[in-house]
């Protein structure tokens, strides 16, 4: 079967986004804009209030100007008592050029005018969806390094890069164009009504008539592409997801003949993307022309009742009071239920910008709600000097020596050498509340000893190094390190204090000297080549192209698997902690160099505390203690040879490891 996207982090149903969601989305993002543009806000109200009124304007100025009092006299003084032009008469002898050059003058002022407006208003909405985009952008990557490691195992990598693009530009969308042209559309709606009013009753009657049809059309056609939209911007975070997952692993798809597979899988979701990008652009480009139309039927319908009242000398009623129809009016009229009903067609169309913009935001402050890793330590690393008693004294220089700062209630503080004894007190560990991987482990490792844990796959062992970083929090128990209970440490010092080798090497685009460096951000590069030296990488690094200045891409695919790891090897040297966490640091290497690897692990782990991960048991046997570890319990501890004598698990899993080492 193809593989399953995991399940998205947003408790939905069907795609619907959370209840309340949108409304909580509109008023943060209205929140930054008061805060961070509100005169740019302003001066862009303003513009629209511009080139609505100028669109309003130009009808009125053209109708009730124009052609009531310019063409429509000149037209009066050639004409008899029945409309017919007298013989031998000419219109433009009656012309008022002058009225006429004032009204066109005037007309393309205020056209001159909008276009200013227009274009003025559109750029500073452009400047403040690129300012909001960027600084949502901004604190979104900021949360997300507070996050818990539990956040990202529950979700894609894929997902939450769509947050990044996807929903963030369709934030950028709806706030350069889709808002700017709905409020555009509205205010010309209002302005626009309230001219109608004040020009007759029984026009308005029309418009009115056929704006609530094409009101409750678009807002049909409305609900249905939200819909589809909606589950198109949830389900093209699904799509990306998988496409992550299976970039990620083409050497797997390859090793095992995946392909058609991967192939049905991604076709999966394509197919149901599609599926919803039809319906809701289906939905959408009907709505457009189904409103033209319904508008085009409406303008007939005006001029013709317009054109019946004229004829028939009938009298308008409108704010203004009572007057005869005149053509000019009819005209004028005809201009703003034009105005009046194609924004209801245009504000329906943004809206479904609108609702997948509504959507992605959701989304992303759905992840920004995330709650951050909590730390409430106080405890802090600091720089010490020993006293001529030997006890630890803070100073503000490098000593190269280690403290820990631990303040008191009382105001007063004291300071304990950071010299690296782990303890574990009956502690529980669950992943999910309520299913719990460890049970009551107890361990007591010394500065300087090797800890080492052994076990079959999903006993537990990475999973207690885990809680040391404190990457995860215990449910029950205690740990304490230096005597201090872990809950008080910073996580940022206590983890400043652990070096980590992982199995899984992580490698960043940059030179094999900055990839050293993440181990110690100010480390010169006198220390980092004797780190590497120190892991036996130095001789590899020296013969790259441009030695320790090579650029690595793509998590180091340039390098072997081994390479790879020699290098993380040398990053966790270079921080010279006096924890090291060795989770199969040597899996990767070969035999001839996992021996000269040795040497310089051997030099790394002298006079620190570390705990060594192996599955390949000939690498901790010269460890203080090693733990047994099945089903996330201790069930045996000893030293090498000890437990070989008991006969236990330790001698099954030793024993089977020699056999297949010697095949």
């Amino acid at each position: 079967m193809p593989t399953k996207i995991r399940a998205s982090r947003y408790p939905m149903k069907n795609n619907e986004l959370p209840k309340g969601a949108k409304k909580n989305a509109v008023s943060r993002l209205l929140k930054y804009v008061f805060k961070y543009y509100p005169i740019q806000f302003l001066l862009v109200v303003v513009g629209v209030l511009i080139v609505s009124l100028a669109n309003v304007l130009s009808s009125y100025i053209i109708g009730n100007i124009l052609v009531n009092d310019v063409i429509s006299p000149a037209l009066a003084a050639v004409s008899d008592a029945n409309g017919n032009i007298i013989p031998g008469m000419n219109a433009i002898d009656y012309f008022d050029y002058s009225a006429f050059y004032g009204c066109i003058g005037f007309l393309a002022g205020v056209s001159i005018a909008a276009i200013i407006a227009s274009y003025f208003y559109n750029y500073l909405m452009a400047v403040i969806a690129q300012g909001i985009q960027q600084r949502i952008r901004d604190e979104l990557y900021s949360h997300m390094q507070k996050l818990p490691l539990s956040y990202f195992d529950r979700r894609t990598h894929g997902d939450i890069m769509s947050v990044y693009t996807n929903d963030v530009d369709a934030l950028r969308e709806m706030l350069a164009r889709a808002l700017p042209m709905a409020a555009s559309s509205l205010t010309t709606m209002i302005v626009c009504l309230v001219m109608m009013l004040t020009t007759d009753f029984l026009l308005t009657g029309v418009v009115l008539v056929f704006s609530v049809i094409i009101f409750v059309i678009s807002k049909y056609f409305l609900k249905m592409s939200s819909k589809y939209f909606l589950n198109m911007q949830m389900e093209l975070g699904k799509t990306n997801g998988y496409i992550e997952e299976m970039t990620n692993g083409q050497k797997v798809i390859k090793v095992f003949n995946y392909e058609e597979r991967n192939i049905e899988g991604f076709n999966e979701h394509n197919d149901k993307l599609n599926e919803y990008c039809n319906k809701a652009n289906r939905f959408s480009n009907i709505l457009m022309p189904t409103v033209n139309q319904l508008g085009n039927l409406q303008y007939v319908i005006i001029a013709l009742v317009g054109g019946v009242c004229m004829i028939n000398n009938l009298t308008s009623f409108s704010f203004r009071g009572a007057a005869i129809y005149e053509i000019g009016t009819i005209v004028s009229f005809l201009f703003y239920s034009k105005s009046f009903v194609q924004p209801i067609g245009q504000i329906s169309q943004q809206a479904n910008i609108i609702v997948t913009a509504l959507a992605g935001a959701s989304r992303i402050f759905s992840m920004m709600d995330a709650p951050a890793e909590v730390d409430n330590g106080y405890v802090e690393l600091c720089n010490a000097v020993a006293d001529k008693d030997g006890n630890p004294v803070e100073t503000k220089e490098r000593t190269g020596r280690w403290a820990w700062k631990h303040p008191h209630a009382d105001g007063t503080t004291t300071y304990v050498w950071l010299k690296g004894k782990i303890n574990f007190y009956d502690v529980d560990f669950a992943y999910i509340p309520g299913k719990v991987v460890l049970h009551d482990v107890t361990l007591y490792a010394e500065p300087g000893q090797k800890v080492a844990f052994v076990g079959p796959t999903g006993a537990g062992k990475t999973t207690i190094t885990n809680l040391i970083n404190r990457f995860y929090d215990i449910a029950d128990g205690k740990i304490r390190y230096d005597d201090i209970n872990i809950n008080k440490i910073k996580k940022a010092d206590l983890r400043r204090s652990l070096g980590m080798v992982l199995q899984d090497t992580k490698l960043f685009t940059g030179t094999v000297r900055e990839n050293i460096r993440f181990g110690k951000l100010d480390a010169t590069d006198e220390e980092i080549e004797k780190a590497a030296k120190l892991a036996n990488a130095d001789s590899f690094i020296k013969l790259l192209p441009n030695g320790y200045d090579t650029l690595l891409k793509n998590a180091g695919a340039n390098l072997s698997q081994g390479q790879r790891q020699l290098i993380a090897i040398a990053r966790a040297a270079v921080a010279d902690p006096p924890v090291m966490i060795l989770d199969e640091a040597t899996s990767s290497i070969d035999s001839r160099t996992e021996a000269m690897v040795q040497k310089g692990m051997d030099s790394i782990m002298k006079g620190r505390t570390v705990f060594a991960i192996a599955h390949r048991l000939s690498t901790v046997k010269n460890s203080d203690v090693i733990m047994v570890l099945d089903q996330g319990r201790i069930i045996e501890r000893g030293s090498h040879e000890e437990l070989l004598a008991k006969k236990g698990k330790y001698y099954q899993l030793y024993t089977g490891n020699a056999i297949t080492s010697q095949d």
